[in-house]
């Protein structure tokens, strides 16, 4: 049952509580908790941080891995009418503390095994407190000095140490406040902050639940990082709905997550490219049966397309939903429903409901069905900009439509078909090239396990292609023998010039490849 009219996600929680206290809201491997158990722990952890001086506006900074406490902690956040400002554990020191500084937090929830990172990056702000998700170490009053800490432990419970809690007081939300801040990746570059409202995240959950046609009594499978906005929506869908969420991080052994969702009765599994292609290769899944599975979801880039067959093959009756989206649309933009993959094969799909999708020149003129343009965006779901950088809000926001950075093409019936990064496409020789089409190519060979092809600057041809690979575990294949392999399946100038091998790429927690890494430390090694 969806929740009422309340746009504001902690009043979802509360609903569900209210109405059925003993449903099952989130899990992991080892606890469950219950729609009144997560309310009740909710409530008490929005006490504390209200005792600590967290109030409506302000900003509570929190990095974890997927756990209960992380769900609790957010949902506090929202209930006090504050921002929950959410940064991946994986970065840099560096991108942390620019985080940090940028977004001026009153508090922060950090996991306890990187205590020492947080108290180098948060040395010398003004914060009221800092809470540490798991045992901290005996010296965490030396690393912190005057700021005060206390423990919140993994399932959502205050520890001893945080003193006594005031009442706290369920705000009236803005609906156009700030719910979230997710930055974007912080792997190279400076991280840019989106910021989610209220709004935003229902309009969001609500057009991703009717498609999907989520019920209370669906369970997703999320190995995904509530850091990372598709992550987060699987979160925000299933709470709409009434429904729950096994959250398992174990994907280093698929089989063992797999097993544990088939147990756990889930009904849908959310991935990324990386999630399939570690499936795919790791875990016989003809020998396993998913009682419940009714639907797969894949977004975060473009999945190849022998991976796609055989997730549908594989796991069918379940259906897959291929899905397109960006952190600055809160999640979702558009998907593909699963009666029209056949015929739509390669596209992500038409918008998801409430949302307008077009193609357009650089002045911003629809081109013509199946020309190339630029794919932007309006809907309630769109962000109202990035934090504190109005240049760079002014740059994707044009007019009341969201600028994706994506260059796609439309076909007759408004299917997305999507041609790569406006500022990734490889120009060789004239021709326009996406690097995602040849990674796709070497894929399909059993010695690739992984793959970026980048642009290397060429005196004749203004760029030429690289590709980086990592070798499967049947052993390296030559380069003479890539080459052919590619040949045999691209045009002349999609065939990479050079193939230089690698231990792994650099990708983000999640899963997400880092393309600028990449280019900085192979580019140079390939000119």
């Amino acid at each position: 049952m969806l929740a009422m009219d309340s746009p504001i996600i902690s009043d979802w929680l509360f609903e569900h509580a209210a109405r059925s206290p003993g449903s099952p809201a989130v899990g992991t491997p080892t606890t469950w908790l219950s729609y009144g158990e997560l309310a009740a722990r909710v409530e008490a952890f929005a006490g504390h941080l209200t005792a600590a001086g967290t109030g409506p506006g302000d900003r509570v900074l929190l990095s974890l891995p997927n756990c209960l406490a992380g769900v609790v902690a957010g949902l506090a956040v929202h209930m006090l009418g504050a921002t929950s400002v959410e940064v991946s554990r994986e970065w840099r020191v560096d991108a942390l503390a620019d985080v940090a500084a940028r977004s001026r937090p009153r508090q922060a929830i950090v996991w306890s095994r990187d205590v020492r990172t947080w108290a180098s990056v948060l040395s010398g702000s003004s914060l009221e407190r800092v809470w540490l998700v798991g045992p901290p170490p005996p010296t965490v009053g030396e690393l912190f000095g005057d700021t005060s800490t206390a423990v919140l432990q993994e399932d959502g419970r205050v520890g001893q140490d945080a003193g006594s809690p005031a009442h706290p007081a369920r705000v009236r939300q803005e609906v156009d406040g700030a719910a979230l801040i997710l930055f974007t990746s912080g792997s190279t570059g400076r991280p840019h902050g989106v910021v989610q409202t209220f709004a935003n995240i229902d309009a969001n959950s609500r057009s991703i639940a009717e498609y999907l046609a989520l019920t209370a009594d669906d369970r997703a499978l999320l190995t995904l990082p509530l850091s990372y906005c598709y992550g987060r929506s699987v979160l925000q869908t299933h709470l709409l709905v009434g429904g729950s969420l096994f959250m398992d991080g174990r994907m280093a052994f698929p089989r063992v997550v797999l097993e544990a969702a088939a147990r756990e009765g889930c009904t849908g599994l959310a991935g990324v490219p990386l999630t399939f292609e570690l499936i795919r290769r790791g875990v016989d899944v003809a020998d396993m049966d998913f009682p419940r599975l009714r639907y797969l979801t894949q977004a975060g880039g473009p999945m190849a397309p022998a991976t796609i067959d055989w997730v549908r093959t594989a796991f069918a009756p379940a259906q897959l939903y291929v899905m397109y989206g960006q952190t600055e649309a809160t999640a979702r933009l558009a998907y593909l429903p699963p009666d029209r993959a056949a015929e739509k094969s390669g596209s992500v799909g038409v918008a998801i409901p409430g949302v307008e999708l077009r193609v357009v020149d650089e002045a911003g003129r629809d081109v013509l069905a199946g020309e190339v343009g630029e794919l932007v965006a309006r809907g309630a779901n769109v962000t109202l900009g990035y934090f504190e950088e109005p240049d760079e809000t002014s740059a994707i926001l044009r007019d009341g439509w969201l600028w994706t950075g994506d260059l796609a093409r439309l076909d007759q019936e408004g299917f997305v078909y999507l041609e790569g990064r406006a500022k990734a496409i490889l120009k060789i020789g004239g021709h326009r090239v996406s690097p995602v089409e040849i990674e796709h190519v070497l894929l399909l060979h059993p010695g690739v396990s992984d793959v970026a092809v980048l642009g290397v600057p060429d005196e004749l041809l203004g760029e030429r292609a690289v590709a980086v690979i990592v070798t499967g575990p049947g052993g390296a294949p030559s380069v003479d023998e890539l080459l052919r392999f590619c040949r045999e399946r691209l045009a002349p100038h999609e065939v990479p010039s050079a193939v230089i091998e690698a231990d792994r790429l650099p990708r983000s927690d999640a899963g997400k490849l880092l393309r600028s890494e990449v280019a900085a430390r192979f580019g140079a090694g390939s000119r």
